[in-house]
């Protein structure tokens, strides 16, 4: 008796059995794959997602020679599909976990590719004691990220830019801290006489890429003082820009929290806080019948850890306007200003 037929006598109704097989055909790329998978025959599984075609009154897949392609209808009740399998799994973890045999809550993190390393770990840091908690972090595309929190593979995804809002699910956006950018290197020459931004002119930069707001924003300050920039290169990876300001063969545009152990240990010396510009740091979420508990101990966490950053910095900041002088500021060796329960290991 198909699922259909059984609908007719009790009423609407839908076998999640079939559902849950459909998804992990889609996810597997086809009947084959997944069948190894859920150790099913390719014959029932073929047989299973036919009802559930028939079901639906929709095609899933277009046939296209051995391979199997999602139609419209298919990737809409995929997305449903992980929903609900993402909902079982919740279920199961909160519920069997007898006695001191809990399991463990996995709080799966995705980073923007060119995050800060070192926000990362600020980011992860409060959990790694804990016996109860494991850690996944997955990098990628920030579109791709958000694909994956949508369907719920992913808890939380951090990023410098806030996700639009709308669609479904709701999507939340929580700002971690907003951070002051600054100019880094180990350069031995650099006329500080002639105040800033003139100083910099002839002087090679390692710059962000173009289509992040740091970059966009220092350009337009750069623009509005007739001050054409050297630029000698350009990335959009974190810890690649750290290399190159330490390179000594030019200063490095970033936020200052990447650059953080090396100015503890002294490595970067020069110093240029940048008026007015910032990086502001995201954690995107999504709404949850079952929220990860782990997400608002985190948030909170990271959020405490950069405004002690930012108070360090402010307070060691020069009283001179840094638009008549680019001296190194007190928090360029934190080691004066930072007392020593505040430091933290820090992965670039």
């Amino acid at each position: 008796m198909t699922p259909k037929e059984t609908g007719r006598e009790i009423g609407e109704w839908l076998n999640y059995h079939h559902l849950l097989r459909f998804r992990a055909i889609a996810r597997e790329g086809g009947v084959t794959r997944a069948s190894r998978l859920l150790s099913v025959s390719a014959s029932t599984l073929s047989e299973q997602l036919a009802e559930l075609e028939e079901w639906l009154g929709e095609p899933l897949f277009d046939r296209q020679g051995r391979a199997l392609v999602l139609t419209d209808a298919g990737r809409a009740v995929l997305d449903h599909a992980d929903a609900i399998y993402e909902s079982g799994a919740e279920v199961l973890d909160l519920f069997r976990r007898p006695g001191s045999q809990k399991k463990r809550r996995a709080l799966r993190i995705g980073a923007v590719a060119p995050l800060s390393k070192n926000l990362q770990f600020d980011f992860i840091e409060p959990l790694l004691m804990r016996p109860d908690a494991a850690i996944s972090v997955s990098a990628g595309s920030f579109d791709d990220l958000l694909v994956r929190l949508r369907s719920h593979d992913l808890d939380v995804v951090l990023s410098e830019a806030p996700a639009p809002s709308g669609g479904s699910p709701e999507v939340f956006n929580q700002v971690l801290g907003e951070v002051p950018a600054c100019l880094v290197g180990r350069m031995r020459h650099l006329d500080e006489s002639k105040g800033f931004p003139a100083c910099l002119k002839g002087v090679p930069l390692f710059l962000p890429a173009r289509h992040t707001p740091l970059r966009e924003q220092f350009e337009l300050l750069l623009a509005q003082a007739g001050v054409e920039a050297e630029v000698r290169g350009e990335v959009d990876d974190m810890a690649l820009l750290r290399l190159l300001a330490l390179s000594g063969k030019g200063l490095a545009l970033t936020s200052a929290i990447v650059v953080e152990r090396e100015l503890d240990s002294d490595r970067l010396r020069q110093v240029i806080p940048l008026p007015g510009l910032s990086v502001r740091f995201h954690a995107v979420t999504v709404r949850r019948r079952l929220p990860n508990p782990w997400i608002e101990e985190v948030v909170l966490g990271i959020q405490e850890r950069i405004r002690r950053f930012i108070r360090t910095v402010e307070e060691s900041q020069p009283r001179r306007p840094i638009s008549r002088s680019v001296s190194n500021p007190r928090w360029a060796n934190p080691k004066k200003v930072r007392p020593q329960k505040d430091r933290h290991s820090r992965h670039p």
